[in-house]
């Protein structure tokens, strides 16, 4: 007992350090936690904890995935992104695929059943990575962001029957015709039976223990689907990850969706995690310094292989940019490689070491990753000319006008009011629906951040009469207030707070004006419920 409590006591503590430095260099927690285990792995030797519990905590890893991936997925999306999701998707993956296998099998001579398992892995990309980069970004709403995420979505699908075939691949009876239709019939017996009878109970269980109005008891109940689910799935003869997907997407049609969503979101990094130090237990350093020419070579070719595939398929119907953003936001490989590889190496359809190796190119991939979707306008600027690209604005012609930073409902409203009053102003949001929703309504609205100096210099903030400032987030607003100010001390800055304790946080700025939002709400109302009263006397 000393020793496990011991060995976590460093995991955490470890990866806890590792995050917070690479978290300043732009590089993923992902990598943080892989690289926690290769130091555990090597530092430590674990202290005496076996390799059964570090693949439970792995299998753990893997189906928390699949059940955060299953809630952000419904029929109804699925639907409404079917042509983009079904068609590029299914594009991307077989097409990759395909290209993949046959280096892998004609040029590297893998086997028929190794070539399709490497080749199956390096056509998915990194949902982790991209979707927070672009959830974060906000250029989740931009074209080639709901492009690769409809292309994300496909792939997170497809890693159920990709799991499904390398169980079957155990089976040395079946071919591998015979492995294909068993999976697809097998896959389909199975979503039909959980959409009937087991939607039925898991909307019970989550109603009878919401309605006990304990926290604890609804989040044991989400809990006990997750499993529940993964060990019915696991006794039918599936993967765990199949069970606890298909509880995620039946949830994510139910009333329930938003709350289980919001109880387990302080939990989800964390118990991924779990999974992804079990990678970095996997990994030989030793090997890879031995083999890096070759880990190297095949790392570049089967991202220039991805690259070229999605924009080829995205180019059809889009624009170049959007294709070459897509491209270079998909060209990695994504972490379910390693629940791929993980599974195929323990049933031995592929040996240890070259698990360890495909593993080590996966690595390699998401490690760059991060650096390239966080500069990916700049990297897409050298092939072509970017419309979307955030804080490229063109210096207006302007004075003694308003700039308005954000363009949610009361940014609205403080613009058709100055407009309204014929007052010039301008629009800075970092949300780009906001911004073509102010172009269409004649404003003048632009794409960017303000803390960025060339939008402070574009928008001329230093011959601005005012800056309102609408955003929510209060760390959001010292950076913007701050950068302001460094350009230019005595601008006329108008904040929104949102309570006294948000406006001591930023008492120190040089704030011209705090216009507190629940005190003028109350002030208007009290003087509205005055004037029906002074008309009824």
């Amino acid at each position: 007992m000393e020793n496990i409590l011991f060995t976590l006591f460093l995991t955490i503590s470890i990866a806890t350090i590792l995050n917070i430095i690479l978290k300043k260099f732009g590089i993923s927690h992902i990598i943080g936690y892989i690289l926690t285990g290769t130091l555990i792995s090597y530092g430590f030797n674990f202290n005496g904890v076996n390799n059964d519990s570090l693949e439970l905590i792995a299998e753990f890893g893997i189906v928390f995935l699949m059940f955060t991936i299953g809630l952000e997925m419904s029929v109804d999306k699925i639907k409404k992104m079917k042509e983009i999701l079904l068609l590029n998707g299914f594009l991307q993956v077989s097409i990759s695929a395909i290209l993949i296998y046959l280096v892998a099998f004609y040029i590297f001579h893998l086997s028929v059943e190794v070539s399709l398992i490497v080749s199956l892995a390096f056509s998915l990309s990194s949902t982790a990575i991209v979707l927070t980069y672009l959830k974060q970004s906000k250029d989740i709403h931009t074209p080639y962001g709901e492009k690769s995420t409809a292309i994300l979505i496909f792939q997170d699908l497809a890693v159920i029957p990709i799991l499904l075939l390398i169980t079957f691949l155990t089976n040395d009876t079946l071919s591998i015709s015979e492995v294909l239709t068993k999976t697809f019939i097998s896959a389909f017996i199975i979503i039909v039976f959980m959409f009937t009878i087991g939607k039925n109970l898991i909307s019970w269980l989550l109603k009878f223990a919401s309605n006990s109005r304990i926290e604890e008891l609804f989040l044991g109940a989400v809990l006990s689907i997750v499993i529940g689910t993964s060990l019915l799935a696991h006794e039918l003869g599936f993967t765990y990850s199949l069970g606890a997907f298909i509880a995620g997407m039946i949830i994510s049609d139910t009333n329930f969706s938003v709350k289980v969503e919001s109880d387990i979101a302080s939990y989800k990094d964390l118990l991924l995690g779990a999974f992804f130090f079990s990678v970095g237990t996997k990994i030989d350093a030793l090997y890879f310094l031995y083999n890096v020419h070759i880990i190297l070579l095949i790392f570049i070719a089967v991202m220039v292989i991805k690259a070229l595939v999605v924009y080829v398929i995205i180019r059809r119907k889009s624009d170049k940019s959007t294709a070459v953003k897509s491209a270079l936001a998909l060209c990695q490989v994504g972490e379910f490689s390693f629940a791929i590889f993980a599974l195929a190496s323990s049933n031995n359809i592929i040996s240890n070491e070259t698990a360890n190796f495909l593993i080590l190119v996966s690595v390699l991939s998401m490690i760059l990753t991060p650096f390239i979707v966080n500069n990916i306008y700049k990297l897409a600027s050298y092939v072509v000319v970017e419309f979307y690209e955030s804080d490229k604005i063109t210096p207006i012609k302007a004075k003694n006008h308003v700039v308005i930073c954000g363009f949610s409902i009361l940014g609205r409203v403080i613009a058709r009011d100055l407009s309204e009053r014929n007052i010039p102003f301008v629009i800075i949001s970092d949300d780009l629906r906001h911004v073509l929703l102010g172009r269409k309504l004649g404003y003048m609205a632009y794409f960017g951040h303000l803390d960025k100096l060339p939008v402070l210099e574009s928008l001329k903030v230093d011959e601005a009469s005012s800056v309102i400032i609408t955003v929510s987030d209060t760390h959001i607003k010292r950076l913007i207030c701050e950068a302001v100010l460094n350009f230019h001390k005595e601008a006329n800055i108008l904040l929104k707070i949102e309570s006294i304790d948000e406006k001591a946080q930023l008492k120190d700025l040089n704030i011209k004006k705090f216009v507190h939002a629940h005190i003028e709400v109350g002030r208007l109302l009290v003087e509205e419920a005055l004037s029906v009263r002074g008309e009824n006397k």
